[in-house]
């Protein structure tokens, strides 16, 4: 049995070395397996309970001495398992036990990552609330984007409520407002304007309403216009959101519409005091010394007729 073993363990440790030699970008995050035989294992039980949201086992095992940072040989951490599984409980045991919040993967995959991607507000939340980072330094996955682009507007909430950049721009994606407005993800749209997305931004030149423009919802289309989308912005290919739709559809339709007739000096106005106002300080609206209807009109809550 320990011959086997021991023949096990050098099989395993050759593996990783090819795999290491093979991809020398993994090198480095590698090293660490390679050196530290505590994370040799490739899903631990821990990773198993956590996955399956077993929260009476996961005890147990924290109990008997399992290390609740375990590593996968790609860096996956129980607390990776359990947010993916929307496993909020679990999540919780572990994160009280010590595990690593913002622990990554090989791949820069963090627990918030995961989270997101799964749609999983009560375990970004939880995350959140024990330190997670909303946004790396480095360009690596983006639980914002992930959220943006999935519709998981819940999430998003989440991760609005505690100020992250909702502008953020990732080269090969653009920004959680393009990525929506590419999903078609009308509730995750809505929250990123109200929380101050800049409309204009998008992915190079291309802006959210190009890509808009290239689907099937109006209602997207409606929403950007109304927050102040410009009709006639060029992207690279020098091409404005009406050029981008589908020749003859309510798309295009509904663009030579606003084309044919501009913004009300009401919605100028509202755009204008947005503007000065200033993303960071939208929030405040509600606090100026104004009349109800007229905070509710610049928060888009209310319209206001014969202006």
């Amino acid at each position: 049995m320990a011959v086997e073993a021991a023949a096990q363990h050098s099989l395993k440790r050759k593996r990783t070395v090819d795999s290491v030699e093979k991809y020398p970008a993994k090198r480095s995050a590698s090293w660490g397996i390679l050196t530290n035989q505590g994370s040799w294992a490739d899903r631990s039980p821990l990773h198993e309970a956590a996955s399956q949201g077993r929260l009476l086992a996961l005890k147990t095992l924290l109990s008997q001495g399992y290390n609740v940072n375990t590593l996968t040989i790609d860096h996956v951490t129980p607390l990776h398992e359990a947010c993916l599984g929307d496993h909020v409980g679990c999540a919780r045991i572990l994160l009280e036990a010590g595990a690593n919040v913002n622990a990554t993967t090989i791949d820069g995959v963090t627990p918030l990552f995961n989270a997101c991607s799964r749609g999983s507000a009560s375990c970004a939340e939880l995350l959140l609330e024990y330190g997670a980072n909303t946004q790396l330094e480095t360009c690596l996955p983006s639980p914002t984007h992930e959220a943006s682009s999935k519709g998981y507007s819940e999430c998003l909430d989440v991760l609005i409520s505690w100020g992250i950049d909702v502008d953020q721009d990732i080269p090969h994606l653009g920004t959680p407002l393009y990525v929506a407005c590419k999903g078609q993800h009308l509730a995750c749209v809505r929250k990123l304007l109200h929380a101050g997305a800049n409309v204009q931004y998008g992915k190079q030149f291309d802006t959210p309403l190009h890509i808009a423009a290239q689907q099937t919802s109006t209602d997207i289309v409606s929403l950007l216009v109304d927050f102040g989308a410009d009709i006639n912005t060029r992207n690279l290919d020098f091409k404005r959101p009406v050029d981008a739709a589908a020749a003859r559809s309510p798309v295009e339709k509904l663009l030579l519409m606003y084309e044919a007739n501009p913004c009300s000096l009401c919605q100028l106005c509202r755009l204008h005091i947005r503007n000065c106002i200033g993303q960071s300080r939208l929030h405040l609206i509600p606090h100026l010394q104004l009349p109800k209807i007229l905070k509710n009109f610049l928060q888009y809550r209310e319209t206001i007729r014969n202006f």
